[in-house]
């Protein structure tokens, strides 16, 4: 599957997010003055189902379904969906960009260092912290590109050798 094996998601609904939220994906591309082809709606489909995916992972996913694309056409197809805000990309890998689809909720990424574990967490359980960007700063931040980075806690339990319970911070 790829990057999202072994990831945590949390909250979240069934409509599409961002700017997609106006109709369907059909509409989107129409409105922006493209055409709906089987192809972007490989991708777009393939993106739908890995969760998190980087291009090389949506690639063997459409080519389960059709071997008439190919890997250039994938990689412009994914930045014309992350144009169109049908997708995202986050970096949760080294040097590859990740897309996950806007359906569903908006979410943003923790990764773990050590055993690359990836858990999506609700949007909203950063809204303290976004509205004290915008009070302060006036800086609006965009959680769907937002990862942070550090280590999960069974990795934490198993570097340290202490209990999960020793770790929580409360005494």
């Amino acid at each position: 599957m790829g990057v999202s094996t072994g990831s945590t998601t949390e909250g979240g609904s069934t409509a599409r997010g961002s700017e997609a939220d106006t109709g369907t994906w059909q509409e989107t591309l129409r409105a922006g003055g493209y055409r709906l082809t089987p192809q972007r709606e490989l991708v777009l489909t393939a993106v739908e189902a890995l969760g998190h995916a980087t291009p090389d992972q949506v690639y063997a996913e459409v080519r389960q379904h059709s071997s008439a694309i190919n890997l250039s056409t994938v990689y412009r197809t994914l930045e014309l969906l992350d144009e169109l805000g049908l997708i995202r990309h986050a970096h949760i890998e080294d040097r590859t960009p990740t897309y996950h689809s806007t359906a569903g909720h908006e979410h943003f990424h923790l990764v773990c260092h050590h055993c690359r574990k990836v858990i999506s967490l609700s949007g909203e359980r950063i809204e303290r912290f976004r509205r004290e960007l915008v009070d302060e700063h006036g800086f609006q931040v965009d959680v769907g590109h937002l990862t942070i980075f550090g280590t999960c806690a069974a990795c934490a339990v198993a570097r340290s050798g202490e209990s999960p319970d020793d770790l929580d911070g409360s005494d």
